[in-house]
Formats: structure tokens, C-alpha cells, sequence
């Protein structure tokens, strides 16, 4: 590996701060030749395609080596030069020295001092391979640096630019209902490289991009071992006495390689649970690094506890239960004494949600208390939360209440969301306005509603074909795309169902007696 480089973790909460501000793009030096209004002219040594100016620098001193830091465009007029000069070493040993330095370019003004740029002086940087420019009379030292600054503050500008619509789209892509696989596809696209997440054990979880060959592959898992918290390791002893006691790791937040001409990052996830997200890319632009941590930021939080802090409350409140308690003694330890019940499926046909979507969704709803069985998910929300529409799911939400009523609740979603996939709405709520339920005694309802449903109790599918195709009107296409069957199984279905309750289901006050007695059962 060559160039791997680390960042230690300095702070437990750096995963979680705003990523940092990409830094000020160099100039590339064909640039600034391509400025007419300098005049600017390449006579000596290479000018390579990835060969930039990070600033401007005038000197006219003989060594300028203590003052340079690299990467400059070193100005002179050549003040410095002695008359001598061409007959002896000088001109090698002055541009020995900027390469050493790190400079990047050398620009020899002409006038007042020289008319003409020395010829030991080009023939030296062609030596040395520094890159030659000459600079005109009418051109000031002033105006190249002012050129210099202006194209930086120009690349500066469209890197923001880009940093900000990776940031856009990373969050937008972090809310749909694939989100992991979601904001890796974009981190790719935006690097034009391979993006992969890491399990605790250093498997693949998830990848997106074009693989590199198999030595960066190779090169990028092992990066990522870097940056995964790991076990302690034994003190070194200052004496015979007393023993080695263990002492933490060190573990950086992010390490950098380069193999193979891929460019390699790796990036710690928050929350201490082994997750690191891998980065492999032909090239690394200096905004690059930002928008890669804005992908370790939401791939943290979709990969970790959304409420931490409430873990031990939900946890004895799922205790209880198991032991026998009833919900409104538990409902407390949840923080709240209205809730709501959403149930929620994606809304493009495709594999059911996993578990990182489901809790994107809870957490886009305000709940960590979420339940992903089959194609459904369910999430529990605070009564004092109004679910909304979420961007790629088709969602049922029930009326707000008591914890006593929340199976209640849990039907009253189940029967919004089969209404929202018949009729395709993004979220439609269960109605609360008072009904002829009202008017009589919930004893005497379910009463009632046992001995009227008895001939077709003991098939459910009877029950939920009967209370679907009621709630839509006797739609038998739209029965049939809530419940995923062919139409000819509903026309069927309810024609059993008929047959069965003897009773014309074509008669409205037949059909609205049914419905009063399903919304009771």
C-alpha cells in the first residue's frame, strides 16, 4: 500500500458534527496559461495535465527554500542573480532548491533587471523538471496572483456547488424505503467509484458502483479493519513489577490508500457497533472527503438505535408485557398516553423492507418503536405526532388513542392502508366522527356482531375479503388489488359469503348491517 494515512477520533461525538468544508481546490497550471490577459509563457521544463498551484509567491532572494511551503508559483525578477551567474552552478543550485522545496512552478518577469530569461536558468529547470514561465512586461506579479486567486475562488465555488448537491441527494436518496442501498448508489455516482458498507465482521453488507479489480477490493477491506474499533492490547512494562494492565486501542475515525491508481478512504460509522463504510474512486477531489462523510453521517443513523437514549425504557416496557401487564400500565415507561398505529408498505412492487428501511421510516415518523413482519411494517407513534405522507411508501394510519385501544388501532390501520393501496394515495387516515357504533352498548355490538358474522367467523379469509370489498363500494378491481388476488377470487369469495349469510349482499341496508358488525368483531 502506498500513502495510507489515518485520522484519529479525537471527540465521541465527531461522526455526528456537520462535515467539514472541502477545502480550496488548486489551480491546474494549463489554467493559468490559457489566461490571455496574462500572456503568460511555458518555456522550460514539463507541464503535466495534474500539475497545479495551490498560491502565488514573489521572492528575489538567492534561497528560497525557507520560505516556501509548497506547491507555489514562485515569482522573480531575478534581482538575485549575480552577473556571473551563467558560468558557474548557481542556476542549478537556485532551482535544486525550489523542487526540494515542493514548488510548483517557476515565472522569471522580464524588465527592468533582465530583457531576455537567462538561458542556464531554462536549461537548469529542464533539468530539474520545473515548469518555466515567462512573464511580460506589461504583465505584474500582482495580476498573476490576483489570477491565481481568482481561478481558486472559481473552482472553490463549483466544488461548493457540488458538495451541496451531493449533500441533497444523499439525504433524499436516505428516505426512501431501500435507504442504505439508496445513499451508496449515490455516494458512488458522486466519487465515480465503489462504495461499500461493512459489517461488524468485515463482511459486504451492501455495495454499489464499479468494483474496482480485485487488489483495491482486497486493499479496501483491509482498510477498513484500520478503522473498526478493536480489542485491547497489553501495556508496556517499565519494570519487573507490577504486571501489564490492558490499555484501549487507538482507533482512527476515517484512513486513506492508494492502490493500484484507486483511491481508497474508509470511514468509521458512529455508535461503536463495527459498521465502516469503504470508498474506492480513480481520482480524489477535494470535496470528496466532505461528501463521503455526509454518508458516514446518515449511514450511522440508519444503521444505529434512532432513540438510544429510550432503549432501556422500551426494552422493560416489552418485559412487562411478556410478563402479563396490561398496556396502559406500560404505556408510561414509552413517554405518552395517546398513540397512533401506522402501517406502511413500500410503493413499488419488490422484496419486503428490511430492518434499516423500517427504522428510516420510524424514525421519519418520529418512533423507534416499529414492528417489519412480512411485506407490512408497523410503527407505533406518539399520539402527539401527525404522520404524514413519506416519499416511497403507502401508508394507514389509525385514530389516536389510549393504550387499552391499541389492537383496536392496529385494525383501524391495516383497514387505511388496504383503502391507500386500492386507491393509491400516498396515506389515508382513519375517519374518527361519531357513528352508529356510538349509539350502542359495546356489549350489546360485539354481541350482535358474533351471532351475525358466526356462518363465516371460522374463515378468515371470508371475514377480510367481505370487510374490504365493503370499504371500497362493492369495487371488485379495487378489492382485488388490496388484497393482492385476482378479481375472479374476490367475486368468488363474496359470492361464498353470500351464500353463506343468506343475505343479499346487493341490498344496502344488508351491507351496511355487515359492515356495522365487522367493525365490531
Amino acid at each position: 500500500m502506498e500513502g495510507t494515512s489515518t485520522v484519529p477520533d479525537t471527540s465521541a461525538t465527531s461522526v455526528t458534527s456537520a462535515p467539514p468544508v472541502p477545502p480550496t481546490p488548486p489551480v491546474p497550471l494549463s489554467a493559468l496559461l490559457a489566461r490571455e490577459d496574462l500572456g503568460l509563457r511555458h518555456i522550460a521544463g514539463p507541464v503535466e495535465q495534474d500539475t497545479v498551484i495551490h498560491w502565488a509567491h514573489t521572492s528575489e532572494m538567492a534561497d528560497p527554500y525557507p520560505y516556501l511551503l509548497g506547491g507555489e508559483l514562485l515569482l522573480t525578477a531575478g534581482v538575485h542573480i549575480p552577473e556571473a551567474a551563467g558560468s558557474g552552478t548557481y542556476f542549478d543550485d537556485y532551482v535544486s532548491r525550489i523542487v526540494a522545496a515542493g514548488g510548483a512552478a517557476l515565472g522569471f518577469g522580464l524588465a527592468p533587471v533582465h530583457d531576455t530569461v537567462p538561458r542556464a536558468l531554462v536549461a537548469a529547470c529542464d533539468t530539474y523538471g520545473l515548469p518555466l514561465l515567462e512573464v511580460p512586461p506589461q504583465t505584474t506579479f500582482s495580476g498573476v496572483a490576483r489570477a491565481v486567486w481568482q481561478l481558486m475562488a472559481q473552482a472553490r465555488l463549483a466544488e461548493l456547488r457540488r458538495v451541496t448537491e451531493a449533500q441533497q441527494s444523499l439525504a433524499a436518496a436516505a428516505a426512501r424505503p431501500d435507504p442504505v442501498a439508496a445513499v451508496l448508489r449515490q455516494l458512488a455516482q458522486r466519487v465515480g467509484g465503489w462504495a461499500v458498507l461493512y459489517g461488524p465482521e468485515g463482511a459486504e453488507l451492501a455495495r454499489a458502483g464499479r468494483t474496482p479489480q480485485d487488489g483495491p477490493v482486497v486493499a479496501l477491506g483491509a482498510l477498513a479493519a484500520v478503522v473498526r474499533p478493536g480489542p485491547t492490547r497489553p501495556g508496556v512494562p517499565q519494570g519487573p513489577t507490577p504486571p501489564p494492565t490492558p490499555t484501549p486501542t487507538p482507533t482512527p475515525s476515517s484512513a486513506t490508500d492508494t492502490v493500484g491508481g484507486s483511491h481508497l478512504a474508509a470511514y468509521a460509522l458512529g455508535g461503536g457497533r463495527g459498521f465502516v463504510l469503504g470508498v474506492a474512486a480513480p481520482r480524489r477531489d477535494p470535496g470528496d472527503h466532505t461528501i463521503a462523510s455526509v454518508a458516514a453521517v446518515l449511514l450511522s443513523l440508519l444503521t444505529g438505535e434512532q432513540q438510544s437514549g429510550s432503549g432501556s425504557a422500551r426494552s422493560a416496557a416489552l418485559v412487562r408485557l411478556l410478563l402479563g401487564a396490561a398496556p396502559e400500565d406500560v404505556a408510561p415507561l414509552l413517554g405518552g398516553d395517546r398513540w397512533t398505529v401506522v402501517h406502511a408498505r413500500p410503493a413499488a412492487d419488490g422484496p419486503a423492507p428490511d430492518a434499516v428501511a423500517a427504522s428510516a421510516l420510524g424514525a421519519a415518523l418520529g418512533s423507534a418503536l416499529i414492528d417489519t413482519g412480512g411485506s407490512v411494517v408497523r410503527v407505533l407513534v406518539p399520539g402527539d405526532r401527525e404522520p404524514a405522507a413519506q416519499k416511497g411508501w403507502i401508508c394507514g394510519v389509525s385514530a389516536a388513542v389510549a393504550p387499552h385501544e391499541w389492537a383496536s388501532a392496529d385494525g383501524q390501520a391495516a383497514r387505511a392502508l388496504a383503502r391507500a393501496r386500492a386507491t393509491r394515495a400516498p396515506l389515508v387516515r382513519h375517519g374518527e366522527r361519531p357513528a352508529l357504533a356510538d349509539l350502542v352498548p359495546p356489549a350489546d355490538a360485539a354481541a350482535h356482531a358474533r351471532a351475525l358474522l358466526a356462518p363465516i367467523a371460522a374463515t378468515p379469509a371470508l371475514t377480510e375479503t367481505l370487510r374490504t370489498w365493503l370499504s371500497l363500494h362493492g369495487s371488485w378491481d379495487r378489492t382485488a388489488v388490496a388484497l393482492s388476488v385476482h378479481r375472479n377470487t374476490v367475486r368468488q369469495r363474496i359470492a361464498r359469503c353470500a351464500a353463506l349469510l343468506e343475505a343479499d349482499l346487493d341490498d344496502a341496508d344488508v351491507r351496511m348491517e355487515l359492515w356495522f358488525a365487522l367493525r365490531e368483531s
